[in-house]
């Protein structure tokens, strides 16, 4: 059996891992819909199956994380996907978090930072025939050459406002990010007004690893 076999105990597993996110607050039902369809264990070797549908973050090499999938709904749940938007995500890492936006009928743009990673993903997301587009880059810089966006996500910690990538949001657009120091952060929902000001949220504290390149913490 290859990692891509779907298996009724794999998606058993992810039933449970609903339902868990469900008692945890998660209520955006399109969110749980991908996260239950998606077999979230291709990005694991076969000895760490177990830990595929558990609630946590994983390593994944290259000193970087699957995110937990409570953290993956969080995020999505609050960039109020519809079907077409168009998304950036900042920090592909593993690609779950693309894989997720995809199966809510994003347009996804995903730019990594890590070549090694991002070499890695892109043969997992090619073997999957995903229409996402995969980038290699500094992404604290975001994707301005297909800007705007109606949606933007970033997966790693911001050290404050992230005005390069809210530059590049479409009026009435969103942006999620954890903006903090290196050690917390807050997870922050801005919204893009019509006069070009931004309106801001803040949904609780979450540690993420650091953003690198230009506009993160370092390079």
């Amino acid at each position: 059996m290859d990692k891509f076999t779907d298996s009724f105990r794999h998606q058993g597993l992810r039933k449970k891992l609903v339902k868990l996110l469900r008692e945890k607050g998660i209520k955006d039902e399109k969110v749980l819909a991908a996260i239950e369809s998606f077999p979230r264990h291709i990005f694991f070797d076969e000895a760490f199956l177990e830990h595929a549908y558990q609630d946590k973050a994983f390593p994944i090499g290259e000193g970087q994380t699957i995110s937990q999938p409570y953290t993956v709904a969080v995020q999505t749940s609050l960039l109020n996907i519809k079907k077409g938007d168009k998304v950036l995500e900042i920090g592909t890492g593993s690609g779950y978090q693309a894989c997720i936006l995809y199966l809510m009928g994003a347009k996804v743009y995903s730019i990594e930072y890590n070549k090694n990673l991002f070499n890695k993903t892109r043969m997992l997301i090619n073997s999957l025939n995903y229409d996402i587009k995969l980038f290699y880059g500094d992404g604290s810089k975001g994707l301005p050459g297909f800007a705007p966006y109606d949606k933007i996500v970033v997966t790693a910690a911001t050290p404050g406002t992230p005005s390069v990538l809210l530059e590049q949001l479409n009026v009435n657009g969103i942006l999620v990010a954890p903006v903090g120091n290196e050690h917390v952060q807050a997870m922050k929902q801005y919204i893009k007004q019509a006069d070009g000001s931004y309106s801001e949220k803040d949904f609780g504290q979450y540690k993420f690893v650091p953003l690198l390149g230009a506009h993160g913490w370092r390079n």
